[in-house]
Order: C-alpha cells, then sequence, then structure tokens
C-alpha cells in the first residue's frame, strides 16, 4: 500500500514561488549574456567611433593635399605664361637692338 501525501497550500504555495535551480542557472547565463552583448556592443561603438574620426581626418588630409597639388599646378602654369611673355620681350628688345642705328 503506498501512501500518498497531501500537501497543503503554503507547501504548494512555496513551491512555486521557488523556480527550479535548471531555470534560476538558465537566468543568471541568460543575464551573463546580455551584460556581455552589452559590453561587445559598446566596443563596437567605440571602435566604430574611432574609424570615422580616422576616416575623417585621412579626409582633411587628402583635401589638403589636393588643395596643394592645384595651388602648385596653378603656380607651374602662371610662371609657364609669365616665361613665354618673358621670351617675347627679350625678342621684341633684340630685335629692336638690331633695327637701332649706331
Amino acid at each position: 500500500m503506498s501512501l500518498l501525501r497531501v500537501r497543503s497550500r503554503e507547501e504548494r504555495a512555496v513551491n512555486m514561488k521557488t523556480p527550479p535551480e535548471s531555470f534560476l542557472l538558465f537566468k543568471e547565463e541568460l543575464r551573463k549574456a546580455q551584460l556581455e552583448k552589452e559590453r561587445l556592443k559598446k566596443d563596437y561603438e567605440n571602435k566604430l567611433a574611432e574609424v570615422n574620426q580616422e576616416l575623417a581626418r585621412l579626409k582633411e588630409q587628402i583635401k589638403s593635399q589636393q588643395d596643394m597639388m592645384r595651388t602648385t599646378l596653378e603656380y607651374a602654369s602662371n610662371l609657364e605664361v609669365r616665361l613665354e611673355q618673358f621670351k617675347d620681350e627679350v625678342n621684341q628688345s633684340e630685335t629692336k637692338r638690331k633695327n637701332t642705328v649706331y
């Protein structure tokens, strides 16, 4: 003959309020995973911000170099024009000198 034990209401309430150990372990692992996820997210955001900052700096450097090259090309072009003008002046001066009577 087996005896059936009838639990009191208080015993059932305590049993229902206390979750099984596996649930508590799962809940703890879930909490750890969420904390790790947040940490990784912050790390990712920080690294992304650093990369964006470096990218902005490199873009600024490239723009400065392009401006410097543009200025150099303009200067070289102006020198070329002035050199041609100077050659013309020298040629005109030589022509005038040859045409003058001594």
